[in-house]
C-alpha cells in the first residue's frame, strides 16, 4: 500500500449538469485509479486513489481538459489514507448542507446532436428535444441542486431503456446527461390536434402561409412569422401592440444571417456562440425584411437557433423567421402554458408547444459588438449567460438582496465573493412583472441558499423595486443612489474598488438632493462617491410626459440657451407641435411648474432627435436616442461647441444653438448628429481627464443607458485614449439599469462588513 496515493479534491464552479463527473470517470479510467465521484450542494466531490504519479496527472487534467460547458473555479486536494480496491464509480449525489454549487445556463444545441438530429438513420432524427452533457437546457429547468433529473422539470418522464443504457454508458457522451430523452420517452410537440413530426410541418406551412406562431422555448414562448411577409409582421406589431420598437429575427445559418446584416468575425463568433443572443448589427441595404421588422432602424437584431427545435422549425419553413418575445408590451413573456393561451389567444394564430416544464421564464440575451473590443456591450443579459456568477472585490460579510432599478429590471443575490444577477424581468411597472420579479427572488434565494440579512434597494421612493425591499421584513435596508451603482457595477465587475472618475450618462436616477439626475460626473469607489460635475441642469416640462414627448425638451433646451422665457417654435418642429402647446410648455420650464430640474444626458440627446424632426415623441425608452445615433455620418469628425465650466458643469446651451442654427442653414441631419455625438465625446474626455488629474487617478469609468449608444462609446474611447486614462467600460454585465442591482451590492459589501 505504501507505492499507492489517495486523495480527496472539492472541485468547484459550473461543475453539475455539465459532464464533470463522465468527465471525471474517463480521466480516472485512464490512469488506471480507483475511487469515487459525486455531486453535492457544493459541486463535485472526488476521491482518487493509485500510482502517485497518476494521481497527479488527474488533478492537473480535471480543469486543463474540462467539458465544454464547464468553468472550474478551483480544485481543493487534500491526502487520504489508502485504503485499496479497484474500480472507480459515480455515486448517489448527497445534499447535507446549503447549496453552493453553480448552475449552467442553457446552452446552443452542439455540433454532434445536430448531426443526429438530421441523420435520417439515427433514432433521434427530427427529435426536437434532442440533447447530451455538451448542450441543451439547463437554468430553465432546474428546481434545486445538486444538479440531477429528480430536481429538474423532466422528473416526470421516465428513461427508456435505451436512453438509461446511454446515461449509464460512461463512454457515451449523455453519460449522466440529466435531460437525456428521445421519442419513446422524453417530451412531445403539438400543434392542434397534430403530433411530434405532423406538427412541425403543420407548423412550417402555417408560416409560409402568412399565419403567426406562438412557439413554446427553452425559456418561454416566442411569437414567430415569415419576416419577409409585411402583412405577417403589420399583423403582429398590431397585435401586439408594439408600435415602432425593432422585432428580433432568427436566421436559419451564418449565411442566411450574413444575407441580413453585415457582419465581422467578431460579430460572427458572438452569433454562433453557445449563448446565441440576438445581435444587432447593420442591416444590409438587400436584406429580405419587410419594412414593419424595424421600422426606421438602420439595424436588425439577429440571432441563430439555438433549441433542437429551432433547427426543425427553420429548416421546415425555409425562410427567416421574426421571433420575438411573446407578450404584450410591457408585459413579461409567457412561459406556462394555460397563461399563454390566456394572454397570446388574440395574438397567435397557431399554439407549437411541447410537454417539458419551464420552471423559470427566461428571455433572449441582446448584443452588439463594440468596435475595438472583443467583448461584447451586454443589452440584456440573460439566457444564455444566466445565472453564471459574477465575483464581488469586496466580500460580504452577510447575504444580501439587491432589488435594482426600475427599467430593465434585473435582481442580484450574493454572499461571501459570489453574486448571482439575474435574468431580464423586464419594466418593473405593472403587477405582471412584479410577480415575475418576486417568484425570480424565490427561486434564486433557493437556488443559492441566500437568505438575505441585507436588502439593498434604489433610492427612489415610487420604484416597485424599493417598495418591494422596504416590505422585507428582519432585514437591515440600504439605500444606494442610482448613479453610484452605476459605477460600482462597472468597477466591480473588472474586480477593482476604485477610485476613479465616472462619466454616468442614463436617462433618469433619483438624486441625493431629489432631483432628476442623469449626466453625472463622479469621482469615487465602492464605499462612497462625490458628484463632482453634472450636465448643466434644465427643467423637465410635465415631468414623465417630456420623456414620452421629446419636443419638450428641445423647447426646455432652446429655453435655457436663449435665456427667452418663449423661445421661437423651430420650424423643424412646426408639422409636429402646435405652437400654442409649445407656449404652454415653454410656460411650464419658466415657472418650474410640474417641471423638475434635471441634469439627463438622456433629455439632451431627446431634445437633439426632437429638434432635428426625427423623433418629436417616442413609442418606446430610448426610442429618439437610438433613432439619432443611426442617422449620424461616421465619417464626420467636426464637433459643435460644449463647454466645460469651472464648478465641473458641462454647459450644452451653445451646443444646442449650434444644432439648431445648422439646422436653420439646411445642414444634413446625418452631420448634425455626428457633430452633436463628437461634441459630447470630447467633452466628456475633457472633463474625466480634468477630474482626474485633480484627484491624481488614472481610470475613468463609462456607464449608463446612454453608452449603449456604440458610436458615443467608441468616439469617447478614442479621446479619452488621448488623454492617457485607462478606461473600463461594462463587459459581462449592461451598461443600462441592467447592471445596477449588481452595484448595488457591490456598494453594500463594500460600506457593511
Amino acid at each position: 500500500m505504501a507505492t499507492r496515493r489517495r486523495m480527496r479534491a472539492r472541485v468547484e464552479g459550473t461543475v453539475q449538469g455539465v459532464g464533470f463527473r463522465p468527465h471525471v470517470y474517463r480521466l480516472a479510467e485512464v490512469h488506471g485509479l480507483a475511487g469515487w465521484v459525486l455531486n453535492d450542494e457544493r459541486g463535485v466531490l472526488l476521491e482518487v486513489e493509485g500510482d502517485p504519479s497518476a494521481v497527479e496527472l488527474f488533478l492537473q487534467s480535471l480543469s486543463e481538459d474540462a467539458p465544454p460547458l464547464a468553468a472550474v473555479e478551483r480544485v481543493a486536494a487534500v491526502e487520504r489514507p489508502a485504503q485499496g480496491g479497484k474500480g472507480f464509480a459515480i455515486v448517489a449525489s448527497e445534499s447535507r448542507g446549503s447549496p453552493d454549487a453553480l448552475v449552467s445556463p442553457d446552452s446552443a444545441t452542439c455540433a454532434d446532436c445536430l448531426r443526429e438530429l438530421f441523420d435520417s438513420a439515427d433514432r433521434r432524427h427530427r427529435y426536437p428535444f434532442i440533447n447530451c452533457t455538451n448542450c441543451g437546457p439547463r437554468f430553465t429547468i432546474v428546481r434545486g441542486v445538486p444538479y440531477d433529473r429528480l430536481l429538474t422539470t423532466m422528473a416526470g418522464f421516465e428513461m427508456c431503456s435505451a436512453c438509461r443504457g446511454e446515461y449509464d454508458d460512461p463512454g457515451d457522451r449523455r453519460f449522466h446527461a440529466q435531460p437525456n430523452a428521445c421519442p419513446d420517452c422524453g417530451p412531445s410537440l403539438r400543434l392542434g390536434e397534430s403530433r411530434g413530426d405532423e406538427a412541425l410541418r403543420a407548423a412550417g406551412a402555417a408560416l409560409g402561409e402568412g399565419q403567426i406562431l406562438a412557439v413554446k422555448g427553452l425559456g418561454g414562448y416566442h411569437l414567430a412569422c415569415d419576416a419577409a411577409d409585411e402583412r405577417a409582421v403589420s399583423a403582429l406589431r398590431s397585435r401586439k401592440h408594439r408600435e415602432d420598437k425593432p422585432f428580433a429575427l432568427m436566421a436559419r445559418d451564418l449565411s442566411a444571417a450574413r444575407a441580413l446584416v453585415e457582419l465581422n468575425p467578431v460579430e460572427e463568433e458572438l452569433l454562433q456562440g453557445r449563448e446565441r443572443p440576438v445581435l444587432v448589427a447593420r442591416r444590409r441595404p438587400e436584406a429580405a425584411v419587410a419594412e414593419p421588422v424595424a421600422p426606421l432602424s438602420p439595424d436588425l437584431g439577429v440571432m441563430l437557433p439555438y433549441s433542437p427545435l429551432h433547427h426543425l422549425l427553420l429548416d421546415e419553413a425555409g425562410r427567416t423567421l421574426v421571433m420575438t418575445s411573446a407578450n404584450v408590451s410591457s408585459e413579461p413573456i409567457a412561459y406556462e402554458d394555460d397563461d399563454a393561451r390566456a394572454r397570446l389567444g388574440a395574438i397567435a394564430d397557431l399554439f407549437l408547444v411541447h410537454d417539458r416544464p419551464i420552471h423559470m421564464r427566461t428571455d433572449d440575451s441582446v448584443v452588439r459588438s463594440v468596435r475595438g473590443r472583443r467583448a461584447p456591450m451586454m443589452l440584456r443579459r440573460s439566457r444564455g449567460y444566466v445565472p453564471g456568477g459574477l465575483v464581488l472585490p469586496v466580500e460580504a460579510d452577510r447575504p444580501l438582496l439587491a432589488c435594482g432599478a426600475e427599467l430593465k429590471s434585473t435582481f442580484c443575490v450574493a454572499r461571501g465573493r459570489r453574486a448571482w444577477v439575474s435574468h431580464h424581468i423586464g419594466d418593473l411597472e405593472n403587477w405582471e412583472t412584479l410577480s415575475s420579479f418576486r417568484s425570480g427572488v424565490e427561486h434564486f434565494e433557493r437556488l443559492f441558499a441566500v437568505a438575505p440579512e441585507l436588502v439593498v434597494h434604489d433610492l427612489h421612493p415610487d420604484y416597485l423595486s424599493t417598495q418591494y425591499a422596504l416590505e422585507r421584513e428582519g432585514v437591515q435596508h440600504v439605500g444606494v443612489q442610482h448613479h453610484h451603482a452605476h459605477l460600482a457595477a462597472c468597477l466591480a465587475e473588472h474586480g477593482e474598488h476604485g477610485p476613479a472618475v465616472g462619466a454616468i450618462y442614463d436617462g433618469t436616477g433619483y438624486g441625493l438632493d431629489a432631483s432628476v439626475w442623469g449626466g453625472e460626473l463622479l469621482v469615487g469607489g465602492l464605499e462612497g462617491f462625490e458628484r463632482a460635475g453634472r450636465l448643466w441642469p434644465v427643467r423637465l416640462p410635465g415631468g414623465a410626459e417630456a420623456i414620452r414627448e421629446p419636443w419638450r425638451m428641445a423647447c426646455a433646451w432652446l429655453a435655457a440657451a436663449t435665456g427667452e422665457g418663449q423661445p421661437a417654435l423651430p420650424a423643424t418642429l412646426r408639422a409636429a407641435v402646435e405652437p400654442k402647446r409649445w407656449r404652454q410648455v415653454a410656460e411650464l420650464a419658466r415657472t418650474g411648474l410640474a417641471s423638475p430640474q434635471t441634469s439627463s444626458m438622456g433629455r439632451l440627446f431627446d431634445a437633439v432627435s426632437a429638434l432635428c424632426a426625427i423623433r418629436p415623441t417616442v413609442n418606446y425608452e430610448g426610442q429618439a436616442a437610438t433613432e439619432l445615433e443611426a442617422i449620424a455620418d461616421p465619417g464626420e469628425r467636426g464637433r459643435y461647441p460644449l463647454s466645460l465650466l469651472p464648478g465641473g458643469e458641462l454647459d450644452a446651451r451653445e451646443t444646442v444653438l449650434a444644432v439648431l442654427d445648422d439646422l436653420t442653414a439646411g445642414t444634413a441631419h446625418s452631420l448634425v448628429s455626428a457633430r452633436f455625438h463628437n461634441a459630447i465625446a470630447a467633452g466628456t474626455a475633457e472633463a474625466c481627464a480634468a477630474l482626474a488629474a485633480k484627484g491624481g487617478l488614472d481610470t475613468a469609468v463609462l456607464s449608463g443607458g446612454v453608452f449603449q449608444n456604440r458610436l458615443l462609446l467608441e468616439r469617447t474611447v478614442e479621446r479619452l485614449a488621448d488623454t492617457g486614462l485607462r478606461v473600463l467600460v461594462p463587459e459581462r454585465l449592461p451598461p443600462n439599469d441592467g447592471g445596477i442591482s449588481f452595484g448595488q451590492a457591490a456598494v453594500a459589501a463594500a460600506r457593511l462588513p
